[in-house]
Formats: C-alpha cells, structure tokens, sequence
C-alpha cells in the first residue's frame, strides 16, 4: 500500500478533477506485478495501468489501491470490471469513495466473488495524496491550504515592508514543489501590487517546472500592465469582490481541486473567517523582528471564546525553519 502511495503522490495535481490514485498488482505469488497511477482527466485510471503492466500475472493476483475501485462509466468504463475481467481475486484498498455516482466498487466486486479488504492506511491516504479530492468530493468545493512564512514572533515582514527572505532556502524550495503539485494559488491584488510576485513554480536555480498551477488574484484594484502574474509563464484569472465562497465556487466550476492560500493578512483572514481554509502550512523562521505586519489580519474574533481552534497533526523541519501543518477542530 505504501508503494501505491508513492505512485499517487507523483501523480498528484496531474489528474483534477479525479482523485490521484496509486495501485500495485500482485501476481498469484504475491510478487509485484504491474504498477499505475491515475492518469489526467480522459486517460486510464490507476487500476488499469497497473492491470495492463501486469497482464495475464493479474489473474488469481491481488490489488492493493489506495481509493476503493469506481463502479460506474465516467470518462473511463468502471475499474471494478478490469479488475473482474483480469481475475484479480482479492482487492485491498484505502480510502472508500464517497462519491455516489462512483460509490459500492467494493460490493459489487464481493458480489461477483472477489475478496475484498478496506481501510488499510486509509488515514495515511486521507491526510495524504488524497486529502484534497476526498474534500473536494465531499463537498464540492476545493481543499485550502493557506501557506505562509513568519518569524518567531509572528511578523510576515519588517516594518519597511521588507519580507525577503524570512523562510530559509530549503522552505522557499519545498513551497515551489508544492506548487506545482496543486492546481490553483490564490493571492490578493494587495499582495501582487505591494510584493510583484510571479506565483509560478521554479526550480532552486529560477527555472520554471514543467507544471504550473492556475494563478489567481483576487480583488478589485486594477493591475499595472507590467505585473509578473500577468506574463505567459502560467495562466492567470482575475477574480473581483473577495468574497471567499465565491472565489472557491469559481475555482470548482474549473475543476479546481487543491487551492493554495498565499494572500497577504487581509486576504488569509477573510478566508478564516469564512472557515474556507482546511489547513495551515506555516513556515516558523527563528528570526525576530518585533515590528511589521503580521501573518493573519482581521478574522473574526472578538475574545478568546470566538478563537478558531487548530490539531497541529505534523511538526518538521525545513531547514532551520520549523514547518508546521494543522488542521481545523472548531470554535471556542
């Protein structure tokens, strides 16, 4: 199962709208036999890859998927009859699918006589490559995660305005990789007028990666025709108002799957107050500053009974920074 969350991993951002699936067939013997990934929206999906990589050592075989095969026509025909056909006798899989149209895969496999196990590493899966289509899927909108860097006491700049470079090299490099795995980053026009960001993702030497998310900026200050997030490098959409919902409606109606939030404070603290971010990725340099902006603005909270509460589920270094990843439990 780890290995076919490796294979979903590469893959992620590649397939939005579908989730990004990994799977690994074992032959008879339990030796691996093929391996896949969902491929983007129109191509196979990972079950069939693997399927197709195993051939005929798939039958009697095992495969071990991190979503529970679909059972319905998409694009695609239902994973659950390749698996059938290749005679595939036992499926293992992770996460279950909640979507209803593709929703049952595992019945209708025990019905046709195939073993069938969930739930094996489903939360790894959950919190992992698939965090973002299982939110997605479940409601409709796209998974946030709202990024940001910050000092020790809490400043996102010097008081001049001055913010580069409070994250260390490392962090700024794992920032980018993350770009190009989402699908869209949001910012506001504040930011893009105070800070000319190109909100692409590059390589350590400056190099734009193959893949380039959607750039989004939000808010109804006119750009000057010279702003970086207005060059070819990648596609940009201007969204007035800033109005998060809205923004995030835009977002799904083109497929928009995982957002990345790297507005200023005003922006960050719109979308917390309107509980559309999901999680926090916070990049803590060890650097003090004791003046300037700080990372989050208003977001509506009067006392410490209206404050947003947040399970810290990871804490890592990058670098000399401390990354820190939570996730959102409630009010009060």
């Amino acid at each position: 199962m780890r290995s076919a969350i490796a294979v979903s991993e590469r893959v992620r951002g590649t397939t939005s709208p579908n989730p990004p699936v990994g799977c690994v067939v074992l032959d008879a013997a339990g030796e691996v036999a093929g391996v896949g990934a969902t491929q983007p929206p129109g191509g196979p999906h990972a079950e069939v890859v693997a399927l197709r990589e195993a051939g005929e050592r798939a039958a009697g075989g095992t495969a071990v998927v991190t979503l529970e095969p679909c059972a319905h026509t998409g694009r695609t025909p239902p994973c659950t009859d390749a698996l059938r056909a290749a005679g595939v006798a036992r499926v293992v899989h992770a996460a279950s699918d909640p979507t209803p149209q593709a929703a049952g895969g595992g019945e209708v496999l025990r019905a046709a006589g195939v073993a069938v196990r969930s739930g094996l590493l489903a939360e790894e899966v959950e919190q992992g490559p698939l965090r973002a289509w299982l939110h997605f899927a479940r409601t409709g909108r796209p998974h946030v995660t709202w990024k940001y860097a910050a000092t020790l006491d809490g400043r996102s700049a010097a008081v001049d305005g001055t913010s580069k470079w409070i994250s260390s090299a490392p962090s700024r490099a794992e920032v980018h990789r993350l770009r190009a795995r989402v699908d869209a980053i949001v910012a506001g026009t504040g930011t893009v007028l105070a800070d000319d960001p190109h909100l692409t993702a590059r390589d350590e030497d400056g190099r734009l990666l193959d893949r380039q998310p959607l750039r989004v900026v939000v808010g109804d200050r006119p750009l000057p025709p010279g702003a970086r997030v207005l060059d070819d490098a990648a596609e940009t959409l201007l969204l007035p108002g800033g109005d998060p919902a809205a923004v995030l409606d835009a977002l799904a109606a083109r497929g928009a799957v995982d957002v990345l939030l790297e507005g200023g404070p005003r922006l960050a603290g719109a979308f917390v107050a309107a509980g559309c971010v999901h999680r926090v990725l916070a990049y803590i340099a060890p650097m003090l500053l004791g003046s300037g902006p700080t990372a989050l603005g208003e977001a509506g909270v009067a006392s410490i009974s209206q404050a947003w509460r947040w399970r810290i589920e990871r804490t890592t270094m990058s670098g000399p920074d401390v990354r820190v990843s939570a996730v959102p439990i409630g009010r009060g």
